[in-house]
């Protein structure tokens, strides 16, 4: 009787142990937030653009300045599954007409296309896709 509970106790143990030492098992989507900023449309806002122009290039804000709607933020923040997130912010002042006066990156975001495509097609040789059925082709 008393080697069935010790036997349940050592089980019992060694399968809650067991759960803490696995990192990273469960699966973790990338979660993109804000403003998605690709470094090619950024370049495009120069000093003389109007407001129109900036959102029609990078969309509405996340922030207009409440004090002065002369000050656009937008930030834009990517965390890749069990990496630290990072944040890029991206900053448009006007003047009192409306027009870009300065921008303000904080860090130089990542050129798209260096970065690894998830859903890439994968295409079959051209040799595979002949069949043996298919033999006169």
């Amino acid at each position: 009787m008393q080697l069935k509970s010790i036997t349940a106790v050592i089980a019992l143990a060694l399968s809650v142990s067991a759960c803490s030492t696995v990192n990273k098992i469960v699966y973790r989507i990338d979660v993109p937030q804000g403003n998605y900023l690709e470094s090619s449309t950024v370049q495009k806002v120069q000093a003389g653009m109007t407001k129109e122009q900036v959102q029609y290039l990078l969309g509405t804000p996340v922030l207009i300045d409440p004090f002065s709607n002369n000050t656009w933020y937008y930030v834009y923040l990517q965390q890749h599954s069990y990496e630290d997130p990072v944040q890029h912010n991206f900053i448009v002042n006007f003047d009192s007409k409306g027009i870009v006066i300065s921008t303000d990156l904080d860090k130089p975001l990542p050129d798209v296309e260096k970065q690894e495509v998830n859903n890439a097609i994968i295409e079959a040789p051209e040799g595979s896709a002949k069949r043996w059925w298919q033999f006169w082709k």
